[in-house]
């Protein structure tokens, strides 16, 4: 028997935190010399105006790999991207066993497949309300409703007590496929004893219930059979099983076929039909055969439903997708809300189809999508069956986290926090409290590299995307001479008209440049590390002076001889 007086219970989020995307949590158990160490999720953020270049953001795995002798495996709750779409490009450096249930594990799979890492990686399929064992924790999996097949929460058990780790729920009584959010285990945990609660923040200062999946089904089915004789099309997330479902099912009543376009549709198809979902549905058909039918024929279930530039509706919206088509009169319905984050590439799309006549309806305009997070009266329903003595919230930015922290006291919750990334707590029976700060932070995927935001190319390249960049080259010899130059290019600046702009500036660094070189004195001119300097400052305050821009300045000198 391990000495439990040397034992302590961790968490410690690197993801998930502060923000809704790229969790990532781990729990650790044991004296400090010797944890063990357990990954929950481990997700992905997507990238933005203000990381050019970089499409994928994971977090930071720097305090991982310290331990990484003593990581016993990673555990995915679901396979939405945000909590396991960083596996497979950060499993090289963890290599550990991973688990999860079977819905995910085929998802898991194909992804790893895509990395060629299928062959090297340990999977364990864990089967739905199952129990296993890692080291000193005891899991099972708890069944939850969310906005993908199979969500799952996590009972934690240790020798010092019970975590709850809910993963992304909802409370959802009809939720279409899989069976309803498992109330009665929810109960039995609470009625057992559990110290702490690790949960979804998303909707928490949403009043009331987010709505269920059967009422947006109904809708739909309604809503397609009022456009009888035009083409529709539909974008929803791909990961809703639910949601393909129900179009399917307004396809079949309203005698249309519905035709999957965008890769990510089609594999998450896949992965349902491979735990035996849709099929109570008829078969889909291909975009060669949906073209050699009436528009009114079919429904098109596409993705790109936040505006995703190489989605499979935005290529159709800009007339850049091979067989599907958009004409006068059709109509799309985004079955889906608007990320925060996603505004402008939803509007430009919108925008782009109403202006070749297409008609839009969204979800403020008809009941056709749900949320897949708690709201407040969710929250109060889980703190009801669950009654931890801690309260953690995740998932959500600062304000989600204080704000689920002052309600879960509210319910009666002795202890809570709302944690940072890269806080170590410890959890007792007398509360939380951080015992240690790690590295957190966050991983960007620049095109075949994986390198921290903190990286100076990346600081330089979105320097350069705001203010544009200016390089000047000189070649001169040892008597002080310019052989050649000053040269000055020119990338990111505004052209003005007829490039007036950008040549009247290009002539006064020139000038500039020359003249500063000349002012030199022989000493200075020895030293081309001190050329290169003094031509820099003069030209930065030119350049602000003249755009009012502090653009990138680069300058190039050689001495000959």
């Amino acid at each position: 028997m391990v000495n439990s007086a040397k034992n302590e219970l961790i968490f410690l989020p690197l993801g998930g935190c502060g923000e809704i995307g790229m969790n990532l949590n781990l729990y650790g158990f044991g004296p400090k010399s010797n944890r063990k160490w357990i990954i929950v999720d481990i997700g992905v953020t997507f990238g933005s105006i203000d990381t050019p270049g970089v499409e994928i953001i994971m977090p930071n795995i720097d305090f991982i790999l310290s331990i990484k002798s003593n990581l016993l495996g990673i555990i995915l709750t679901h396979a939405h991207e945000d909590h396991m779409g960083a596996l497979a490009r950060l499993w090289p450096q963890l290599q550990c066993p991973v688990y999860a249930t079977p819905f995910t594990m085929y998802l898991v799979r194909d992804r790893l497949s895509e990395f060629n890492l299928l062959d090297l990686v340990e999977l364990n399929t864990i089967e739905l309300k199952s129990k296993f064992n890692l080291g000193p924790f005891d899991f099972e999996f708890i069944n939850m409703t969310h906005s993908i097949a199979e969500p799952n929460a996590l009972s934690i058990k240790t020798e010092l007590g019970t975590i709850l780790h809910t993963g992304d729920w909802k409370i959802d009584e009809s939720p279409q496929i899989g069976e309803a959010i498992d109330s009665e285990s929810l109960r039995h945990l609470g009625d057992s004893g559990v110290l702490a609660m690790v949960c979804d923040s998303t909707n928490v200062f949403n009043e009331g219930y987010s709505g269920s999946e059967q009422n947006v089904r109904d809708e739909l089915i309604k809503l397609v059979g009022e456009y009888p004789d035009v083409g529709i099309s539909i974008a929803s997330f791909a990961s809703n099983i639910a949601r393909l479902e129900s179009v399917m099912l307004a396809a079949k009543v309203n005698g249309r076929s519905v035709c999957l376009v965008g890769r990510s549709m089609k594999r998450m198809a896949g992965a349902a039909k491979s735990i035996g979902l849709l099929s109570n549905v008829d078969q889909f058909i291909t975009e060669e055969e949906a073209n050699a039918i009436p528009a009114s024929h079919v429904l098109y279930l596409c993705t790109g439903s936040q505006g995703e530039p190489r989605a499979a509706l935005s290529r159709i919206a800009t007339n850049e997708h091979r067989n599907v088509k958009f004409n006068k009169g059709d109509v799309v319905i985004f079955s889906s809300k608007v990320i925060p984050g996603n505004e402008m590439g939803i509007y430009a799309l919108q925008n782009n189809l109403a202006d070749q006549g297409v008609e839009i309806i969204t979800e403020k305009m008809r009941n056709i999508h749900v949320s897949g997070h708690p709201c407040r009266e969710e929250l109060k329903k889980m703190y009801e069956w669950v009654r931890p003595m801690i309260s953690i919230p995740v998932h959500g930015e600062r304000r989600h986290l204080i704000e689920h922290s002052k309600l879960s006291k509210l319910l009666g919750v002795n202890h809570s926090v709302a944690p940072k990334n890269g806080e170590m707590y410890k959890i007792t029976q007398n509360g939380v409290e951080v015992i240690d700060v790690v590295t957190s932070g966050r991983l960007h995927q620049d095109g075949s590299f994986i390198v921290s935001d903190g990286d100076a190319g990346l600081r330089l390249r979105k320097k350069i995307a705001y203010s544009g960049h200016i390089s000047v080259g000189i070649v001169y010899n040892k008597n002080g001479e310019i052989l050649s130059g000053p040269e000055p290019r020119a990338i990111g600046i505004a052209t003005g008209h007829n490039g007036c702009l950008v040549e009247t500036l290009m002539d006064g660094i020139s000038e500039l440049a020359e003249l500063t070189f000349n002012n030199l004195s022989p000493k200075t001119i020895n030293d081309e590390d001190l050329v290169e300097e003094r031509l820099v400052s003069k030209i930065k305050k030119y350049v602000k002076e003249q755009t009012g821009k502090r653009t990138q300045v680069e300058v190039i000198v050689h001495k000959v001889g």
